[in-house]
């Protein structure tokens, strides 16, 4: 019997673990992530974002979840419809309901809804819209408040800057009110994190090495009661990670790390897919076993 992915969040935030979510840019990558995570006994999400069929070759969200089904575990992984944004990183509005209605219909485990480029009011009420969606359909949502800078085309200001600043961090009063206004499950919080960049020009370069307001994740978590996500979860120093954890972060979006090791093997190997296969298998292990320490969490949410 598959796992109940609500279930498994919240059994994940007592044991004070995390539940890994790996994207998936190339189809290819599907198959190596999975089986990572089956032989780290872990239990982890495989994922898609609108942008990585929009801009890389994830081809749609009906692709991947074909891909999944031919090699989803039931008892170690889940699919999760990530980023689906209102206003996307070209600042252009997206007919996002048809996209969640898709992913419902298409077997999805679990959904996200980014509105945070729209106002609190207007973030919370296109929430609410995916929210009553996806309980309608048994299943959760996940939401943005704050914003988790990278995405947007142009140039990101500086690390130190948006650190020192907090710029864009999610606002406790306005946390607490959004939960409650929105319906939301989840909540994907701004305490540090960073996405990796997407324009053709960037994507290959290294992200900052970015930390985390561990105090503000541990008052964003007890102002709201829900689990908290940290999307950009690669190039983070791996003990803000796992205090982070510690804190209140229930889900963490793992993409830059896995796609740029597999892109970089395609080029060294002459597109040779097994080759890009190999190098997101032992990145998605090496995650798995050494930065974040999860191996075995399959024993430890379910006693096996």
């Amino acid at each position: 019997m598959a796992i109940d992915t609500k279930e498994t969040m919240l059994l994940a935030r007592q044991h004070e673990t995390v539940i890994p979510a790996f994207n998936v840019p190339h189809l290819p990558m599907l198959k190596p992530i999975v089986q990572a995570i089956v032989d780290e006994n872990s239990v982890a999400m495989v994922e898609v974002a609108r942008v990585e069929w929009e801009k890389f070759c994830a081809q749609s969200l009906e692709a991947v979840a074909e891909e999944y089904r031919k090699y989803a575990d039931g008892k170690h992984t889940m699919l999760h419809l990530d980023h689906v944004p209102v206003v996307d990183e070209d600042y252009k509005e997206v007919d996002y309901l048809p996209i969640i209605d898709r992913a419902i219909k298409a077997g999805f485990g679990s959904v996200m809804v980014d509105a945070s480029r729209l106002s609190f009011g207007e973030n919370a009420a296109a929430t609410k819209k995916v929210a009553d969606k996806a309980h309608a359909a048994g299943i959760p949502c996940e939401a943005e408040l704050g914003a988790v800078m990278g995405h947007e085309s142009g140039q990101m200001m500086p690390y130190e800057e948006i650190f020192a600043t907090k710029t864009g961090f999610t606002d406790l009063a306005e946390a607490k009110q959004f939960v409650e206004k929105s319906g939301c499950d989840w909540l994907s919080v701004a305490v540090g994190n960073i996405h990796g960049a997407i324009a053709d020009a960037t994507r290959d370069q290294k992200k900052p090495t970015a930390r985390l307001d561990v105090d503000h994740i541990a008052a964003l978590h007890q102002a709201t009661g829900i689990p908290l996500v940290l999307h950009g979860g690669s190039g983070i120093d791996p003990e803000y990670i796992r205090a982070g954890i510690k804190a209140g972060i229930t889900k963490i979006n793992v993409g830059t790390e896995v796609r740029q090791a597999y892109e970089a093997a395609m080029k060294a190997s002459g597109d040779d897919i097994e080759a890009g296969r190999k190098a997101v298998y032992e990145a998605v292990r090496a995650l798995l076993s050494d930065t974040l320490r999860i191996s075995g969490t399959r024993a430890l949410l379910f006693g096996e």
